[in-house]
């Protein structure tokens, strides 16, 4: 077989060899001319985008100020449900910062003055049924999902947990553990490090939308500042009930209103109004010599939703920095190969001014050019309008990402609630297509120059700074940052 092998070898070296003499002496044949390029997808018609008319829900108002929002789809067998209830982790008190999260973990997980939480798992198991509570920055809530035949049955299981609840020690204390495992980690990725110190840039390290949770606020919660939590936060003028899939309106209707007509009429938590400002111009760096590329945020304030010229914002930031064939992302990465990701968004809240944020990752050797390439973009959007093409682009992208955003009822309901809890108009969300029609070229550069500054704008940078190559300096003045974690209160560990 060995020898064979050999031999084979041998002769096939011999075709070859014969082979590439052969091209060698042989004339080049006449090369075929090549048919013009064509473009089939060019010819497929692309339908005008028809109106955005969602259904609306059936809204009830009970005269304890609860608000009732019904969405009858009968697709599929389901009932979902929600209660959404005002008063978050920016509410909390900021030396028990942590709170709102685990309240939101333990409500669920201790169950109530009757059912075990372990209980409840397993009875919702059986019944391929959810009941589950969370806590966010503005808000709690309470959501449960089951088929409609189940629907009694898991729905008093949600008024139980909404309504008795019996905080366990064991299960704030799991909290706490998972909790202190987040602490222990918040360090370990560069770019969560990024993300979080710029929001403090932006608004400050102790304002409710940028504090961090540590050891010693998590230590501070104890089980009666659940119960206070719980027993302050559920009022009924605060809460937004929406209920969606296969029911009959009136029978649901029915149904509510026994459960929730009951409850007394309360204050509940309110939040208190925030002050904004921009943030210090100057360069924020921490040092992370473990890593051989930099994370970097040109941040700033940015709007909320309330504002007229939140459309022509939003189709500002599709030119800018909305996907593959935006400018930030043409320039900085395809044509000057500065950045692995790029990217940015002009940010807007409900009830706050959210963040602008102009972010790339890129190798250490080229974060202060790549920082330098964003900040022309930046200013370039102020004073080079866009294209027809751009500007259509950017009008198409938006409206199709903003119907699939939408493109079921449970989806349209969810967002309803939201505006509804914040105060926007029951058809803000039919507004939006005609809105972003109507803004033109003229319009984004109008807002490009209004709400954009760079002397209003700071940047963030955590990299490796032995391999920058060029220094810091160059981009302004810098700060470092300390993200050292503080320990956990007590004694040290010997």
């Amino acid at each position: 077989m060995i020898g064979y092998r050999m031999k084979f070898n041998v002769v096939t070296a011999v075709i070859l060899l014969s082979a590439g003499a052969f091209a060698q002496n042989a004339k080049p044949a006449p090369q075929a001319k090549s048919a013009p390029a064509t473009k089939p997808w060019a010819k497929i018609p692309i339908p005008t985008l028809h109106d955005f008319k969602p259904e609306q829900p059936k809204k009830i108002m009970l005269a304890n100020g609860l608000t009732i929002f019904l969405q009858e789809d009968h697709e599929l067998p389901f009932v979902n449900g929600s209660i959404l209830i005002l008063g978050g982790s920016r509410d909390e008190p900021a030396d028990k910062i942590g709170l709102v999260s685990l309240y939101g973990q333990t409500w669920r997980t201790s169950g109530t003055k009757t059912v075990s939480g372990d209980s409840l798992d397993e009875t919702l198991a059986m019944k391929a049924a959810d009941v589950e509570t969370g806590g966010g920055q503005a808000t709690t809530s309470v959501r449960w999902s089951s088929f409609k035949q189940d629907f009694d049955q898991i729905f008093g299981i949600a008024m139980d947990v909404l309504l008795h609840p019996d905080f366990k020690p064991e299960k704030l204390a799991l909290g706490k553990q998972q909790l202190a495992a987040g602490i222990a980690r918040r360090n370990d990725d560069a770019s969560g490090i990024a993300g979080r110190e710029a929001s403090r840039i932006v608004y400050g390290k102790d304002s409710p939308y940028a504090r961090q949770v540590d050891y010693a606020t998590v230590a501070a919660v104890k089980l009666e500042d659940l119960i206070a939590w719980h027993d302050k936060s559920i009022v009924p003028s605060a809460m937004i009930v929406a209920v969606s899939g296969d029911f009959d309106s009136a029978t649901m209707e029915g149904k509510l209103r026994k459960a929730f007509e009951p409850l007394p009429a309360g204050d509940g938590i309110k939040t208190a109004p925030g002050t904004f400002t921009d943030p210090k111009q100057s360069v924020y760096f921490v040092d992370k010599p473990d890593v051989n590329q930099s994370n970097v945020y040109i941040v700033g304030l940015g709007t909320d939703r309330h504002n007229p010229d939140y459309y022509a914002l939003t189709v500002m930031n599709q030119v800018f920095s909305g996907g593959f064939g935006s400018r930030l992302f043409q320039d900085v990465r395809t044509k000057l190969g500065l950045a692995y990701s790029v990217g940015g968004a002009y940010g807007a809240a409900n009830d706050h001014p959210g963040t602008f944020t102009v972010s790339a990752a890129t190798k250490s050797a080229s974060t202060v050019a790549a920082t330098q390439a964003m900040l022309s973009e930046i200013e370039l959007m102020k004073t080079k309008p866009p294209t027809s093409d751009e500007l259509r682009s950017a009008k198409d992208q938006v409206l199709n990402s903003f119907i699939f955003n939408y493109d079921s009822r449970q989806k349209t309901l969810n967002e309803q609630v939201v505006l509804a809890l914040y105060g926007y108009p029951p058809d803000f969300l039919e507004r939006f297509k005609t809105a972003i029609e109507k803004v033109t070229a003229a319009d984004v550069t109008r807002v490009a120059n209004k709400y954009i500054d760079v002397s209003k704008l700071a940047i963030v940078v955590v990299g490796n700074q032995s391999e920058f190559g060029t220094s810091l300096d160059k981009l302004g003045p810098v700060t470092n940052l300390d993200i050292a974690i503080p320990p956990p209160p007590g004694p040290p560990a010997k």
